[in-house]
């Protein structure tokens, strides 16, 4: 055998997610007939145990599916084990695999079920208490529900999201990324959240949702209508200020050049004038959530009159602009303390998401920074 997916004897099993003979309408990317025989010629291969070939099958679809896995689940770190589990069921589920739907529907068919079994079972990421030292923060907004999101980089991003959608998908595929996209994603129901995603963000008919789901086409309806009405309520539109400027544009660059330059002086005043007036600040997995110009204003000043200077490294998350912080030290040294994302609109900053250290090896940044 070449490759380590499984013996090349092994006994194929059908696995939780791993159905073995559903039809669907058709096949969405191998009309080629080119592109039939060779898929064919990479499955006949798979199956007999070459995990060179069942790579070659899977790796176009690979990124795209950690993306899925991310929207179901909201953290980096449970999408790659999820995405990790899907490539494992589909290898040694392969033997069932009938083509009556394209290798594509299959596999998001089986990361689906992946995904709901983790949301069921999975034991979340704990909140974590404030841990800023010297800084004592207001009394916040609220307490935020989904401590366990995670930021994705974009450089994982190329090729993932950009692949053709179904007819029927109603969001544009940035937006579906955004960070807060996805937190509104975690606060619907396991199911609901399948179908909405499934159907409108990939486009996916309903009768091929209610085949993946093990479900019916009246039911994939339903909880659509649901979670429909959901998502509108916890992610409303932000018109008032317009759309947020295209990523790496000149209206993106003015407003990030202002901001980097406010935080790293520690101009509040500056800052402030950035911000929206209902502006969001939250720093999961620290479950304190600011909402509102002036207590964030005061969140700001906390950490301005502690005498904390910070270097800000840009990068992009979710679509994105983000930057690592780096906190300079009195020996020059300047230590990574974690990841701030913007969420723009027009020409201001709705939101601000501020993630701990742990993330900041996945965007290819340094725990550290020496001294200039």
């Amino acid at each position: 055998m070449s490759g380590t997916w499984a013996p090349t004897n092994r006994p194929v099993r059908a696995l939780a997610g791993v159905h073995t003979g559903w039809r669907c309408d058709k096949a969405r990317e191998e009309g080629d007939a080119t592109v039939r025989v060779v898929a064919a010629d990479l499955i006949s291969r798979a199956r007999a145990g070459d995990g060179d070939a069942f790579r070659e099958l899977t790796e176009p679809y690979r990124r795209e599916l950690q993306v899925h896995c991310y929207r179901m689940l909201g953290s980096f770190q449970d999408a790659e084990d999820a995405l990790q589990e899907t490539l494992l069921a589909a290898w040694q589920g392969l033997e069932g695999f009938e083509g009556r739907a394209s290798l594509r529907t299959w596999l998001y068919r089986i990361a689906t079920n992946r995904c709901l079994n983790a949301r069921r079972s999975a034991s979340r990421r704990p909140a974590k208490e404030w841990d800023v030292p010297e800084v004592e923060p207001p009394e916040p907004t609220r307490l935020g529900e989904v401590v366990w999101l995670e930021p994705f980089p974009d450089a994982l991003l190329e090729g993932a999201i950009d692949v053709p959608l179904g007819p029927e998908a109603r969001y544009e595929q940035t937006e579906s990324i955004s960070l807060a996209f996805v937190t509104a994603l975690q606060l619907l129901p396991p199911r609901q959240l399948a179908v909405l995603i499934l159907r409108d963000v990939l486009g996916f008919h309903a009768n091929e949702v209610a085949d993946m789901l093990d479900s019916t086409v009246e039911s994939v309806n339903s909880a659509l209508k649901r979670a429909r009405a959901s998502l509108q309520r916890r992610h409303p539109p932000t018109a008032e200020y317009g759309p947020p400027p295209a990523p790496d544009s000149p209206s993106e660059d003015a407003i990030v050049a202002k901001f980097v330059s406010a935080y790293e002086s520690r101009d509040l005043d500056t800052l402030v004038a950035l911000l929206t007036d209902d502006v969001f600040i939250s720093m999961p997995p620290i479950p304190l959530e600011y909402q509102g110009r002036d207590v964030v204003a005061r969140l700001f000043a906390s950490i301005f009159r502690s005498g904390r200077s910070f270097d800000l490294v840009p990068t992009r998350a979710n679509r994105q602009p983000a930057f690592g912080t780096y906190l300079r030290a009195p020996t020059g040294i300047r230590h990574g303390t974690g990841l701030l994302v913007l969420t723009l609109t027009g020409d201001r900053i709705y939101a601000v998401t501020r993630f701990d250290n742990s993330v900041l090896p996945w965007f290819g940044l340094p725990r550290s920074l020496p001294s200039r």
